[in-house]
C-alpha cells in the first residue's frame, strides 16, 4: 500500500511538473522569445505582459474613439482603428502588439500587404477560429485545395451574365423600399429615416431572393439572428482564452449555440425547400443555392473517399450562412455611407440626380444604363476609399515565414489595416481624408498612380467573389434613390464611424428624405 501511494504521489508531482512547465512555456517562455526575436530585427512594438498583454489598453481605446460623435469630416482612422493608429504613431509603418499571449503585428507598408493578399508561398493563412466563436462558415475561413474547391462551385452564381440576370430581382427589391419610403413621406411631405436600418432591410432582401431564391420576409428571422449571434461572438472574443471554456454552460455560450442551431435548421429547411422544388423541376440550377445544391448531389454519388468533387449539406448550410451575413452587410454599408457622403456634399448629389436623369429618364435602371453611370461609379469608389467596408484585413502565420526583409514566428497574426493605405497621403495627396470622386474619373489605376491602394475587396486569388454583385445593386440602389428622392442630414445625425466587423454608422444614420 505504501509502494503504491508514493508511485501515485510520484506520478502525480510528475503530471503537476509537466502542466506547470507547459503553461510556463505558453504563458512566459513562448511569448518573450518570439518578441526577442522580432525586435531583434528592428521591428518596434509593445513589451509582453504576463498573461493579458494589451487587452485592457486596447479595450480602453475602443472606448475612449466610440465615447462621443466626431465633426462632419472623413479623418475616421482615430475612431475606427484607435489602437492600432496610435501605435503607427508612436512606433512606425510596422509594429506589434499583444492580445493575450498572442502577438500582432500591424502592417502599414502597401507593397508588404500586397505580398501578404497574394500569398505566393501560401504560408499567409485565415485567422484560426474555434468554430463555436464564428459567426459564419463557409469559403472565408477555408485554405489550400478545400477553399479552391469551394471557390470553384461558387464563383459561376457572380459570373457577369448570372448578374445581368439577376438586375430585375435588384430592382424589384428596391422598388418596395422606395415604395415603402414614397407612402411614408405622402403623408407628411417629408419623413425621417434610419437609412442604415432600411438598406439593412433592402440588402438582405436581395441576398435572398438572388442567391436563395426566397424574400426577406422568409428570412427574417435567420438576419435577426445573426445580429444576436454577432453580438454574442464579439462578446466572447473579448474574453481570455481560456482552454475548454467555450463549452462551459455560461448563459452566452448556451445562447451561443441555441442560436447557432436556430440558424442551421432554418436554412436546413430552406435547404429541403429548394431540393423539392428542384427535383419536381419547379426551378433552375442558377442561383446560388441551386448551383451549391447541384455540387451536393455529385457529392452524395462519389463515395469513393478522398475524391469528393462537391459540398455537403452541412457545408452547403456554412456557405448559407457566409452569404446571408456578408452578402448583404457589405452593400448596406456602401449605400449607407454613400447617402451620408453625399447630403454632406450635396454638389455631387445633383451631379448624380443629373446622370441619373439623363441616361435613366423616370425609368427603371436596366445592366445597360448601369453601365454609363460615371459619375454615379465615381462616388461609390471613392465611398468605398473613405469608408471601406471592412477596415481591415487579418492572416494568421502557423509557420516561421519570410516577409519582404522580416523572418516572422510561427504563431503571429497580422493585421493589414486598410483603411490606412486608402488614406494614405503619399499616394492620395494631400486631400486623401476629403471627398473627391473625380480622382477615379479615369479609373482606378490611374487614380492610384499605378500603385497598390485601393482593395476595399481584398486583393489576390482571394478578392471578395462577390464585389460586382455588390458594386451592380449599389449602382442601381443609389440611381433609383436619386430618381425618386432628395435626402440630407438630420439634425439628429451623429456622425460615429466605428468598426464591428464592418465600418458602421454607431448611433445610425437619420436622414430626411423628401419625394421629387
Amino acid at each position: 500500500m505504501v509502494d503504491l501511494y508514493l508511485v501515485t504521489s510520484m506520478i502525480s508531482s510528475l503530471l503537476l511538473s509537466c502542466l506547470i512547465l507547459r503553461g510556463a512555456y505558453s504563458l512566459w517562455w513562448r511569448p518573450k522569445m518570439m518578441e526577442k526575436m522580432m525586435r531583434s530585427q528592428g521591428l518596434m512594438g509593445r513589451p509582453y505582459k504576463f498573461l493579458l498583454g494589451d487587452v485592457k489598453e486596447f479595450g480602453q481605446s475602443i472606448i475612449d474613439a466610440r465615447s462621443k460623435p466626431m465633426e462632419l469630416h472623413h479623418r475616421i482612422i482615430p475612431r475606427t482603428l484607435p489602437f492600432a493608429f496610435q501605435l503607427i504613431q508612436s512606433l512606425g509603418n510596422m509594429c506589434f502588439y499583444w492580445v493575450f499571449t498572442s502577438p500582432k503585428i500591424i502592417i502599414r507598408d502597401p507593397e508588404l500587404i500586397k505580398e501578404v493578399l497574394t500569398n505566393k508561398c501560401g504560408q499567409f493563412r485565415q485567422l484560426p477560429l474555434a468554430p463555436s466563436l464564428r459567426l459564419t462558415g463557409g469559403v472565408s475561413l477555408l485554405d489550400g485545395d478545400e477553399w479552391a474547391q469551394h471557390r470553384s462551385i461558387i464563383n459561376p452564381a457572380f459570373h457577369q451574365n448570372k448578374l445581368k440576370e439577376m438586375v430585375p430581382e435588384f430592382c424589384t427589391s428596391c422598388s418596395d423600399m422606395i415604395e415603402r419610403w414614397r407612402n411614408l413621406v405622402s403623408h407628411r411631405g417629408s419623413v425621417e429615416l434610419d437609412v442604415w436600418i432600411e438598406l439593412k432591410n433592402m440588402t438582405a432582401d436581395v441576398i435572398s431572393r438572388t442567391a436563395f431564391g426566397s424574400s426577406y420576409n422568409e428570412g427574417r428571422r435567420i438576419f435577426e439572428l445573426q445580429e444576436e449571434q454577432l453580438e454574442l461572438v464579439m462578446l466572447a472574443h473579448k474574453l481570455p482564452h481560456i482552454p475548454g471554456f467555450r463549452f462551459m454552460p455560461t448563459k452566452d455560450n448556451l445562447r451561443r449555440d441555441q442560436v447557432d442551431k436556430e440558424i442551421k435548421i432554418m436554412l436546413r429547411e430552406l435547404i429541403q425547400k429548394k431540393e423539392q422544388a428542384m427535383k419536381l423541376g419547379k426551378c433552375e440550377c442558377k442561383d446560388l443555392l441551386g448551383l451549391m445544391l447541384k455540387s451536393s448531389r455529385q457529392a452524395q454519388t462519389n463515395t469513393n473517399g478522398t475524391n469528393k468533387i462537391g459540398l455537403t449539406i452541412d457545408e452547403v448550410i456554412e456557405e448559407c450562412k457566409l452569404f446571408y451575413f456578408a452578402g448583404h452587410e457589405t452593400t448596406s454599408v456602401l449605400l449607407t455611407w454613400t447617402m451620408v457622403l453625399l447630403s454632406m456634399h450635396p454638389i455631387w448629389k445633383n451631379r448624380a440626380r443629373e446622370e441619373v436623369r439623363e441616361i435613366c429618364a423616370r425609368e427603371m435602371p436596366n445592366y445597360e444604363s448601369i453601365g454609363q453611370l460615371k459619375i454615379v461609379n465615381m462616388i461609390l469608389h471613392e465611398a468605398l476609399r473613405l469608408y471601406p467596408p471592412v477596415a481591415a484585413q487579418y492572416r494568421h502565420l502557423y509557420n516561421e515565414t519570410k516577409l519582404g526583409k522580416y523572418t516572422l514566428p510561427g504563431g503571429v497574426d497580422l493585421i493589414l489595416p486598410t483603411i490606412f493605405i486608402h488614406h494614405d497621403i503619399n499616394v492620395w495627396g494631400e486631400d486623401a481624408e476629403e471627398f473627391k470622386p473625380e480622382r477615379f474619373s479615369d479609373g482606378v489605376l490611374k487614380a492610384t498612380n499605378n500603385q497598390f491602394a485601393f482593395f476595399p475587396f481584398g486583393w489576390g486569388q482571394r478578392i471578395c467573389v462577390g464585389q460586382n454583385f455588390a458594386l451592380m445593386e449599389a449602382k442601381i440602389a443609389l440611381a433609383m434613390i436619386l430618381q425618386h428622392f432628395s435626402f440630407e442630414l438630420s439634425p439628429s445625425y451623429k456622425h460615429s464611424p466605428f468598426s464591428f466587423i464592418t465600418v458602421q454608422p454607431q448611433h445610425g444614420a437619420p436622414l430626411i428624405l423628401h419625394q421629387l
